[in-house]
């Protein structure tokens, strides 16, 4: 048992690598597929309250002392709801705006749940919006700069540093994706305790919004773990040419 070494070809990390991906992959068709599942599901339960979404985002963010947070229609389809702390607003989808129903209570309030992390400074959501503008930025230049310094350090052994300048900004957009799950958990979390403080849906209610706002947690965890795989893969690939 000791003593003995055992050989890894660069096959067999490709293979692994491979395998990795694909699973990643249909995690990802069956998160994705969960959460539009639950969404339509829970789109056409109607909450006893008759409360619409953009009705339960202004209730949950008053109660928080939160009241100059605009609330507006956009014309977005489902799920295309977010909060935009340039213009201080929350943007919902028609169905989400209007429909007195589950799904939009709870996508509502997860939105309204950024408008209140802004408002209260919440550590991880200002760290996240202070990375977010340059991780767009070197996630758009990262790959190429990979690519072009791997295939070019066959020429020029010194171009492979072009290769190493793109990891670097691959993993910043890496840092801003794990930033987002803290973030994106504790709107679901405020959104989950402002319904029940609120009144806004019954205990069974809760259960269906709760359902449908894990789900789409999941989608951003899913992400993470695809882009940290794709990172030890670029990791991987350069320590391979330096050699």
């Amino acid at each position: 048992m000791f003593g003995h070494h055992i050989a890894y070809s660069s096959t067999d990390y490709d293979y692994t690598y491979l395998i990795v991906v694909i699973i990643l992959f249909i995690i990802t068709l069956i998160v994705q597929s969960a959460v539009n599942n639950r969404y339509n599901k829970y789109s056409k339960v109607v909450t006893k309250s008759g409360i619409t979404g953009a009705e339960a985002a202004r209730m949950t963010m008053e109660a928080h002392g939160v009241t100059d947070v605009g609330i507006f229609r956009n014309d977005g389809q489902n799920l295309s709801d977010y909060y935009d702390p340039k213009t201080n607003g929350i943007y919902l989808s028609a169905n989400t705006y209007q429909a007195p129903s589950v799904a939009a209570v709870g996508v509502a309030c997860h939105e309204a749940g950024h408008a209140i992390q802004a408002a209260e400074n919440y550590g991880p959501y200002r760290l996240r919006r202070a990375i977010i503008p340059f991780a767009s930025i070197s996630s758009k230049i990262a790959i190429p700069l990979i690519i072009a310094g791997l295939i070019l350090s066959i020429f020029a052994s010194f171009l492979k540093f072009l290769a190493l300048a793109g990891i670097i900004l691959f993993a910043v957009a890496v840092i801003a994706q794990l930033v987002t799950l803290p973030v994106e958990f504790d709107a679901s979390r405020r959104a989950l305790a402002n319904i029940a403080s609120c009144n806004i849906l019954t205990e069974e209610e809760l259960k269906g919004a709760k359902s449908i706002l894990s789900a789409a947690a999941m989608t951003y965890v899913v992400a993470t773990l695809s882009a940290i795989v794709q990172l030890l893969r670029f990791i991987s690939l350069f320590a391979g040419r330096r050699k």
